[in-house]
């Protein structure tokens, strides 16, 4: 009875009141789906199922084209990501770190920048940020765009949020995809077999 009467009481709130607590809810929500994002397992494809990396070519903040089959013999942590997102940025110090202890073993990081200004602006943000691997963006339009639709047509996946992650082996197959952030250790523990 106690709930009936409570629920005819909130019934006649303002709807002002009613669109706030609407939103209040929604917004606490929202701070946990950042949390559920992250902590989604990581996808393993099953070797039967390989996928073979869509080759690209991209500029480096130098001008200078690459391609991904550049990179052929390496093992590539591929990372679409952008300046202006918050969990891309809680992963640079980590690749950084992976990079100063992987490098000699043949592991590559590529980041592919997304919707973040000119070159030049992102070579600030790089040497803010102390970036030791290729970042790589349009060469004159969008075509980073392009290669992330061709990253979810292969995976049949979207890539629809950022940061996103690929695993490629040295062969040029695709052995994990990551949606959201991971630290360090994950990444090593990932990419420790193909090293």
């Amino acid at each position: 009875m106690i709930l009936i009467s409570s629920i005819f009481r909130l019934i006649k709130l303002s709807p002002a009141l009613i669109i706030v607590l609407f939103f209040l809810i929604l917004s606490c929500d929202n701070s946990t789906a950042q949390q559920k994002t992250s902590s989604k397992p990581t996808k393993v494809l099953k070797n039967k199922n390989l996928l073979k990396a869509p080759d690209f070519s991209l500029a480096d903040l130098e001008g200078n084209i690459v391609s991904l089959s550049d990179l052929r013999g390496k093992v590539v942590l591929l990372n679409f990501w952008g300046t202006w997102c918050g969990p891309c940025k809680r992963e640079i110090p980590d690749f950084v770190n992976l990079m100063n202890k992987y490098k000699k073993q043949g592991l590559e990081i590529v980041g592919v920048t997304l919707t973040s200004g000119s070159s030049e602006k992102i070579q600030s943000f790089a040497r803010q940020w102390d970036i030791n691997y290729t970042l790589l963006t349009d060469i004159k339009n969008n075509e980073t765009q392009v290669v992330t639709s061709m990253y979810g047509q292969v995976t049949g996946e979207r890539i629809s949020g950022i940061p996103t992650s690929f695993i490629i082996d040295r062969n040029g197959f695709i052995q994990k995809r990551y949606v959201g952030p991971r630290s360090e250790n994950i990444f090593y523990n990932d990419i420790k077999p193909f090293l």
